[in-house]
């Protein structure tokens, strides 16, 4: 879900350094360079990471830059895809296979290259036949203002995309917390404190 509809539940970031002068060219550059791959060639466990268009996750056309630039708002979307296989059925073609193959081969147990070899051919047969499991990430960057939220709370997500966001724009998201206000404005610390709001204090005072 996009920032366009329903609730957020987001982590908020800021970017220090300014975005640079003719931004528009060089991110549109940036994030057609970093854009999502297709997963035809994924391995088992192996993740594609990239960034979509925020209306459609399967398109990555940026050139059209009324799609994720809008005044001074960036949206972004960062797909991830990663394959996995069912394990009780990967474990059950396994042995059934392994099973044939002793019969087949009148032994009563297959040496370990046999069942490496039936490993190997059945996870690339089932790796063919599976879909990947889709995440997406939505965010919004404010440039003027050097705020980022990321529509999502989980670690390792958000960890993805600000790697992702620095790879692509030279740029490194850091944590903004509601505290920081209150170190940008001490009489606001006060007048919350004096309410019993906060117990937040600026040191030194």
């Amino acid at each position: 879900m996009g920032f366009d509809k329903g609730r957020l539940t987001v982590r908020r970031y800021r970017i220090l350094e300014p975005v640079p002068d003719g931004f528009r060219d060089e991110y549109e550059s940036a994030m057609t360079e970093q854009a999502f791959r297709d997963t035809a060639a994924l391995s088992r466990g192996e993740e594609a990471v990239g960034w979509v268009c925020q209306d459609n996750i399967m398109d990555t056309e940026f050139t059209d830059r009324d799609r994720w630039l809008f005044d001074h708002y960036v949206l972004l979307a960062m797909r991830v895809d990663k394959k996995i296989l069912p394990s009780p059925l990967f474990k059950a073609m396994v042995d059934k296979r392994v099973e044939t193959w002793c019969r087949e081969n009148q032994r009563d147990v297959a040496p370990s290259r046999v069942r490496t070899d039936i490993r190997s051919a059945i996870e690339a047969e089932l790796m063919a036949r599976t879909l990947p499991r889709v995440k997406v990430v939505h965010a919004c960057w404010h440039l003027a203002e050097g705020w980022l939220l990321i529509h999502n709370t989980t670690d390792r997500l958000n960890d993805q995309f600000r790697t992702l966001f620095r790879n692509t724009f030279g740029l490194v998201p850091e944590p903004f917390s509601p505290v920081d206000f209150l170190e940008d404005d001490p009489n606001l610390a006060a007048d919350l404190s004096s309410v019993g709001t906060t117990d937040f204090s600026v040191v030194g005072q």
